[in-house]
C-alpha cells in the first residue's frame, strides 16, 4: 500500500516537473515572439521614418530635408552664380481648400509638383514647402531665361490642370547662388524674402541685399504696432471736401498717421501696405473709426458744426464674416446718427470675383447699419463702370491719375463721362488730388461738384482741423 502511494507521488511529481517545463517553454516562446515582433515592428518603423525624412508624404516626391542634401551636394559642389534658387507660393490655395477639400488640394499639390517634375533638368531638383510652396533649384543664372522657364511651367500647369474652374497663378521669387557659404535653409528664405515684394502675379522677382533689411524695419514695425495702438502714437489726420458750387465743406476725410517718440513719423505709405499683409490693418481701422466716433460725439455734446466723415475701410474686413458688427456696436456706442459716416473702400476690393457677392451683401448691412459708402481711386480698374452697374454705392472718387493731365481733351471727356453717369445714377463724384487753380476750372466746366486736395487743405491734425474750421470763409477761397 505504501508502495502504491509512493509510487502516485513520484507519478504526480513528474506530471508537474513536466507542466512545469510546458509552461516554462511557452512563456519562453512568447517572450521569444514577441521580442520579434517588436524588432519587425521597430525595423519598420525605422525604414517608415526613413521614408519620410527623404520623401513629401503628399507630393511623394524628395522632403525639405532630402532637398538640402541635394544642395549640399550639388550647389555647393559647383561654382557661385552656377545655381538659383527659386520659390513659387501658388496664389488662392486656401480658397481651393476651403472650396473642394483638402483631398483635392493635396491632389492639386501632387499634380503640380510632378508638372514642375518634368521641366527640371538633369542636376535640377525641387521639393514641396510644408504647405502650398515649392522650391526649384535650377541650373541657371540668366533672370530672363529663369524668367521664361517659369512662364512656360505655369502655361503647361493652366493646360494640364483641370480641378478647379480658375487658372492657377503664382507669386514667385529667385536667388542667384553667389554666397556657398550659406545652407540651404538661407537660400530658400532669400528667394522668399523676393518673393514678398508680390506686385505681380506670375512674374519672378529676383533676391536684393537691401530686401533684407526692408524685412528686418518691417518686422519691427510689426512688433511695436500693439504698443504704439495702445499708447495713441498713431493719430488721426483730416482733409476737408469742398463744394465746387459755392465753396462751402461738403465733408472730411479721416486719414492716419504714426508719430513715433522714437522714430518719428511713419508715413501711411511705409505702414499701411505693411499691415493689409496681415490683421493688423483691421485693428488699426477700427482705431481710427473709434476715434472719428469719439470726435463726432463730442461736437454733438458741445453742439458744434459737423461734418459727415469718410474713413478708409481696408478690403481684408471683406474676408472675416459679420465685421461689420464691431463698427456697428462702436458707432451705437457713441450715439453717432446715421448717414453721417461714410466708408471708402477701393476698387481693388472687388477684384476676387468670389468676394464680390460678400462685398455686395456688406454694403447692403451697411446700409442697413446707417453708413454711407464710396469707391475710392475710382476709374483705374478694369471694371470701374460694372461696379456702378452691380454695387449700391453712394458715392465715387475718382483718382488722382485723371487729373495730372487734365488739360487732356480725352482726359476730360473721360471725367465728363463719369460724372454724367454717376449723376443720374444718383451717385455722388468727388475729385481727389486736386492742387491747382486750372484743375478746379475744368473740373467745374465738367459738372464736378466736391473736390479734395492741397488746393484748399493739406489733412491737418484735430487741433489744427479746429482752428482751420473756425477761419473758414466759403466765399474767400
Amino acid at each position: 500500500m505504501r508502495t502504491m502511494k509512493l509510487l502516485f507521488t513520484i507519478f504526480n511529481g513528474i506530471k508537474i516537473v513536466q507542466y512545469n517545463i510546458y509552461i516554462i517553454f511557452l512563456i519562453l516562446f512568447l517572450l521569444a515572439s514577441i521580442f520579434l515582433m517588436s524588432g519587425c515592428f521597430v525595423q519598420k518603423r525605422r525604414k517608415h521614418l526613413k521614408i519620410q525624412a527623404v520623401q513629401d508624404p503628399i507630393t511623394k516626391g524628395i522632403s525639405m530635408t532630402a532637398f538640402a542634401q541635394q544642395y549640399e551636394k550639388m550647389v555647393l559642389q559647383s561654382p557661385p552664380f552656377t545655381y538659383t534658387m527659386v520659390f513659387m507660393n501658388m496664389k488662392g490655395f486656401k480658397w481651393i481648400n476651403e472650396k473642394f477639400g483638402s483631398e483635392i488640394g493635396d491632389q492639386i499639390l501632387f499634380d503640380l509638383y510632378h508638372i514642375l517634375e518634368t521641366h527640371v533638368y538633369t542636376h535640377e531638383f525641387l521639393c514641396r514647402n510644408n504647405s502650398d510652396c515649392f522650391f526649384l533649384c535650377l541650373k541657371e543664372h540668366e533672370p530672363n531665361k529663369i524668367r521664361q522657364r517659369l512662364t512656360d511651367m505655369i502655361k503647361n500647369i493652366n493646360t494640364f490642370s483641370k480641378k478647379t474652374e480658375n487658372d492657377y497663378s503664382f507669386y514667385l521669387g529667385a536667388y542667384l547662388i553667389d554666397d556657398l557659404t550659406i545652407n540651404a535653409r538661407i537660400a530658400q528664405d532669400r528667394s522668399r524674402i523676393a518673393c514678398y515684394q508680390k506686385e505681380n502675379v506670375n512674374y519672378c522677382y529676383f533676391y536684393e541685399e537691401k530686401l533684407t533689411g526692408q524685412l528686418d524695419r518691417e518686422y519691427e514695425l510689426n512688433q511695436i504696432f500693439e504698443t504704439s495702438l495702445n499708447n495713441h502714437e498713431f493719430i488721426l489726420y483730416f482733409q476737408p471736401k469742398i463744394k465746387l458750387s459755392d465753396n462751402s465743406i461738403a465733408g472730411l476725410e479721416a486719414l492716419v498717421r504714426w508719430q513715433h517718440p522714437i522714430k518719428g513719423m511713419i508715413t501711411p505709405q511705409v505702414f499701411i501696405p505693411l499691415f493689409e499683409k496681415n490683421d493688423k490693418i483691421c485693428q488699426l481701422d477700427l482705431f481710427v473709426f473709434e476715434q472719428v466716433c469719439q470726435y463726432l460725439n463730442e461736437c454733438q455734446k458741445k453742439q458744434k458744426t459737423m461734418y459727415p466723415i469718410s474713413v478708409n475701410l481696408s478690403r481684408a474686413h471683406f474676408k472675416r464674416p459679420y465685421f461689420l458688427d464691431a463698427f456697428s456696436q462702436i458707432k451705437r456706442k457713441y450715439d453717432i446718427p446715421d448717414r453721417w459716416i461714410e466708408f471708402e473702400f477701393t476698387e481693388y476690393t472687388f477684384f476676387d470675383k468670389e468676394q464680390r457677392k460678400t462685398v455686395k451683401k456688406a454694403i447692403e448691412e451697411m446700409h442697413q447699419s446707417g453708413f454711407l459708402c464710396s469707391l475710392d481711386d475710382f476709374g483705374v480698374g478694369f471694371s470701374a463702370l460694372a461696379l456702378l452697374k452691380d454695387f449700391d454705392v453712394d458715392c465715387i472718387k475718382l483718382d488722382r491719375e485723371f487729373f495730372i493731365d487734365i488739360e487732356n481733351s480725352k482726359a476730360q471727356t473721360i471725367i465728363s463721362g463719369f460724372i454724367s453717369i454717376a449723376k443720374e445714377l444718383g451717385i455722388k463724384a468727388v475729385a481727389e488730388g486736386i492742387e491747382t487753380v486750372d484743375q478746379i476750372a475744368i473740373l467745374k466746366q465738367c459738372g464736378c461738384e466736391i473736390v479734395q486736395g492741397y488746393y484748399f487743405a493739406s489733412p491737418m491734425p484735430l487741433d489744427q482741423l479746429e482752428v482751420w474750421l473756425e477761419n473758414f470763409k466759403p466765399h474767400s477761397l
